[in-house]
């Protein structure tokens, strides 16, 4: 029998599989970002409501609460369109090799955030971040648009994570996911309304796989991981849950090798460009994490 803890840490390694599944489902998936998008917020809201109402969770929050989680829906809805329509004009490695710089722009705004000082090593890995990029860059500048849509996904997905960091202070996960998706369809609409075609009947015609994948997508890759990872979050350090997540682009780019070798093989110069990015990552949350253990011993130690 498996202890306590090591389910835990198993089911986290579950959820960072999933969150790389998604560029997998996104390459799978035929239809454009946008309607991509809507469908996955969509779903998911509904799924969501569903859970509100089994669970009896108290929803009502002040009018400014739900302004600024709006606008974090907003943000996050624009992460997943730049996301996924990266994928489909480059592919999933380029995509999560640039999502991976994400790092970097947390380190930036996390002091803006939440008004602490610029850590000296954040800007040195932000640098090697940014030479990790400009190697990827010079190998593979045929997928220029793809890399320019990743590093804007990635800049939105810090922003998103951070004010997320800032609303779980006052709000649960499941208030702030529903407030967020609603506000996602709402501007999703609003947008293919004023400058698409908006709802036509073709809007709607989706084939039996998208259907499938979509479901998948906004189901277990969103509701269920979201809820999830919260859950995960009370036994195991929110430093190792995001040391962890940094995984999601390995995952992802193995993933994408086995299932689309013919699209995914990419120049050795690639792979050096990321395995720096990601390594930088990975070494970015192991001091924090040392530095955060240091910081508990002390404290204890005073006391």
């Amino acid at each position: 029998m498996l202890n306590d803890k090591l389910k835990n840490y198993l089911h986290l390694h579950l959820l960072v599989f999933i969150a790389g599944f998604t560029a997998i489902l996104g390459e799978l998936i035929t239809i454009s970002a946008v309607p991509l998008v809507w469908y996955r917020m969509f779903i998911a809201t509904i799924i969501m409501v569903g859970y509100i109402l089994i669970a009896k969770i108290k929803i009502r929050i002040p009018l400014k609460s739900i302004i600024k989680l709006s606008f974090a829906g907003i943000v996050i809805a624009l992460h997943w369109i730049t996301f996924f329509e990266s994928i489909k004009v480059s592919n999933i490695s380029i995509t999560l090799a640039m999502f991976s710089s994400g790092a970097f722009f947390a380190s930036l705004l996390e002091p803006l955030i939440y008004k602490r000082k610029i850590i000296w090593y954040e800007i040195l890995f932000g640098i090697l971040i940014i030479i990790g990029v400009a190697i990827i860059t010079g190998s593979e500048f045929k997928y220029i648009y793809g890399i320019i849509l990743g590093i804007i996904s990635a800049f939105l997905s810090s922003t998103f994570a951070v004010l997320n960091g800032k609303f779980l202070e006052k709000h649960t996960a499941t208030v702030i996911s529903f407030y967020e998706f609603v506000s996602g369809v709402l501007f999703i609409s609003i947008f293919m309304i004023i400058f698409g075609k908006g709802f036509s009947e073709s809007f709607f015609v989706l084939s039996l796989s998208d259907f499938g994948y979509l479901f998948i997508l906004a189901s277990v890759c969103t509701a269920y991981a979201f809820i999830a990872a919260v859950y995960v979050m009370r036994f195991i350090s929110p430093y190792t849950v995001v040391l962890t997540y940094n995984l999601e682009p390995v995952y992802g780019i193995v993933l994408a090798l086995i299932l689309f070798p013919e699209n995914e093989i990419m120049s050795s110069s690639f792979y050096i460009g990321a395995s720096i990015i990601i390594g930088i990552v990975m070494l970015n949350g192991i001091l924090k994490n040392v530095k955060f253990k240091r910081k508990k011993t002390l404290n204890k130690l005073e006391s």
